[in-house]
């Protein structure tokens, strides 16, 4: 399938992990003309076929031969699996090619990617769409997904600038809002505002279900618990390589959020209404401040400047 006319900033593009992340991102760019050809990579023979199938791609390819023709390779897998796939890469990596990932956590995989790439750092450009749904797989993939949403580009030191300002331009094509921020503040950022309602989320359900009454109360569970319990619909593999890959962080969320919680226990325990009314209107007021930012198009609070 060719792409419509645009400008080509990708020739040969390869995905592994050709799911919602990857895919989503070889359809915008060929909805925007941006690339020419596009190769899956994948664990999964059904759902490359099904990628093939719905043109998220135009060819399935073996990694090491894929890797070798590609000048620019988006790893989309789960975090777990990319010290792996860094591994197949890097011995074949063109000179002129770019390495780049879509992962939810970034210190991890930086240090796999040292590993891998040795002197060779320089053209891996770390990244993180900030996008995503509860769905899985090829077919969940759409162009628009990306659409107005931030994209955090957490480049290193060593990150060659003409391949940060590439994997820019690539998500930039996309319809994506780049954001510059390093590994470390991106970590402690996702633990506390992604990671952390993930986790909750599972483990409310989860400790629901193994109730003796699970089904009654699923039974009358309405949409409060709906929009609640929505990020328990993700895959569990990829929140399982997340939380233990942002560990760290993760617990410390984890720690404050039951801190937090106890003291609204206690406020519960004591009948302390004003408390209460202190805790309910605070969060109320911002998420409201919140969601006005987002439909304002805002930048959070202590963003960096915009990458290159």
């Amino acid at each position: 399938m060719s792409a419509p006319r645009g400008r080509i900033l990708i020739d040969t593009l390869v995905i592994t992990g050709v799911g919602l992340i990857g895919g989503s991102f070889a359809l915008a760019l060929r909805q925007a003309g941006a690339v020419r050809h596009v190769i899956g990579v994948g664990r999964g023979r059904a759902n490359l076929d099904s990628a093939l199938r719905l043109g998220v791609i135009d060819e399935i390819g073996e990694a090491a031969d894929a890797y070798a023709r590609a000048d620019f390779i988006l790893v989309a897998t789960p975090v777990g699996q990319m010290g792996q796939v860094f591994a197949a890469i890097a011995p074949v990596l063109r000179p002129d090619a770019v390495v780049t990932d879509g992962g939810s956590t970034k210190c991890d995989v930086v240090a796999l990617a040292r590993s891998a790439f040795g002197a060779n750092i320089g053209r891996f450009v770390p990244a993180h769409p900030i996008a995503g749904a509860e769905l899985n797989g090829a077919s969940a993939a759409r162009a628009e997904l990306y659409r107005g949403k931030k994209l955090v580009l957490a480049a290193l030191p060593e990150t060659d600038p003409a391949a940060a300002a590439r994997v820019a331009s690539a998500w930039e094509a996309c319809g994506a809002r780049v954001f510059a921020m390093t590994p470390e503040l991106h970590d402690k950022t996702f633990a506390a505002v992604s990671h952390l309602p993930h986790v909750l989320a599972f483990a409310l359900v989860d400790e629901i279900a193994r109730k003796p009454h699970a089904d009654l109360l699923f039974q009358y569970a309405a949409s409060g618990f709906r929009d609640f319990t929505r990020l328990a619909g993700g895959s569990p593999e990829m929140w399982r390589d997340i939380s233990l890959a942002n560990r760290r962080a993760l617990l410390t969320e984890i720690d404050e959020y039951a801190a937090r919680l106890a003291e609204v226990r206690s406020m519960i325990d004591r009948t302390d209404a004003a408390a209460l009314d202190a805790v309910f209107g605070n969060a109320r007021d911002a998420r409201r401040a919140w969601l006005d930012a987002i439909e304002a198009g805002d930048k959070p609070a202590g963003a960096a400047a915009k990458a290159p």
